[in-house]
């Protein structure tokens, strides 16, 4: 037993002379019950370590909790089974600085714990067994590959070291959509990830104080909703779908051409232009939503479009009495 004690007191020793040089450990106690470190990467990288001796020391593993206000419970439970199989490597040697250094480098080499509820939610909720995810801890990055039918998208979060106070960055790789939804989808995945982090200009009275929040789950799930939802729409006037089955077949009929107003759903252009261009002209909502029809191509008042069509109607007539009078 004073063997056991003795190896403890010279091992306390060295972490007291050791543990404090360590670029982002705090020693708060070393003592023979229990010895305690907290290792802070980042803000939300922060764990604390706290190790006891066992009775047959250094023969038996060190006792290892490990807790956390930033970091999942989760990832903690499963960070301390990985350290608990690693220190059985280390019996009979002084084990405290090994699992700190230990502890310190697994932060360090996997920079993803910091989001892994929301990708596990990601992975639960919204992906299929269509889609795919590869997960890059060396560089921080999420890559997804997510696909309907004969259409995918293939883009890249990459999580900065110092998430959730800065937003996600979103990066396309390669996909076999429409243009302009392409641009659509990761704009809007952008400006979700910045609101996440960011204030707004206009803070109504009544708003709490804002708080920075994850933004991985929010872009993703957009983005996989988004790229599910398109290519299966329908044109809500001729109620048959806007993409073609096969990505690559081309569209050479203008009337089949896809426009996508503002509310977010898609149209063919000849069932909106139609739809926009023949009376009534106020009051045009999308038959989805019910929202005002807005779009770039159609920015005439009702008034003009009225007296535009009126003046089509005059003319048509004109033609038609003359056809009548020459037959």
């Amino acid at each position: 037993m004073a063997d056991v004690e003795e190896i403890i007191s010279s091992e306390l020793a060295q972490v007291l002379q050791k543990a404090p040089n360590i670029e982002g450990v705090t020693l708060e106690a070393a003592v023979r019950n229990i010895v305690r470190a907290t290792i802070r990467l980042t803000g939300l990288r922060t764990i604390t370590t706290c190790m006891q001796f066992p009775a047959q020391y250094p023969q038996e593993p060190i006792v290892i909790e490990l807790k956390s206000k930033t970091l999942p419970e989760k990832v903690c439970d499963k960070i301390t089974k990985i350290c608990e199989e690693e220190s059985k490597k280390w019996l009979g040697q002084r084990q405290v600085m090994l699992m700190i250094n230990f502890v310190k480098e697994f932060l360090i080499e996997n920079p993803l714990c910091v989001c892994s509820e929301e990708l596990l939610s990601v992975k639960k909720k919204l992906l299929t067994s269509d889609d795919t995810v590869i997960l890059k801890q060396a560089t921080s990055k999420v890559v997804y590959r997510i696909t309907q039918e004969q259409y995918f998208m293939q883009f890249v979060l990459v999580v900065p070291e110092e998430y959730p106070l800065k937003q996600v960055k979103v990066e396309l790789e390669e996909h076999n959509f429409p243009e302009i939804l392409k641009v659509n989808f990761i704009s809007q995945a952008i400006e979700i990830a910045r609101k996440c982090v960011q204030p707004p200009i206009k803070k109504k009275p009544k708003d709490p104080p804002f708080e920075p929040q994850p933004s991985v789950l929010p872009v993703v799930k957009f983005l996989v909703e988004s790229i599910k939802k398109f290519p299966v729409m329908c044109c809500p006037l001729c109620k048959e779908r806007v993409f073609p089955q096969n990505p690559l077949e081309p569209v050479t009929d203008k009337r089949k051409r896809m426009e996508k107003l503002y509310c977010g759903h898609l149209f063919h252009f000849g069932c909106l232009y139609k739809y926009v261009k023949t009376p009534p002209f106020t009051g045009k909502i999308c038959p989805d939503c019910g929202n005002a029809i807005y779009h770039d191509k159609f920015k005439l008042s009702p008034q003009l479009m009225e007296a535009r069509w009126a003046h089509k109607q005059a003319r048509q007539r004109e033609l038609d009495e003359v056809v009548d009078f020459l037959e």
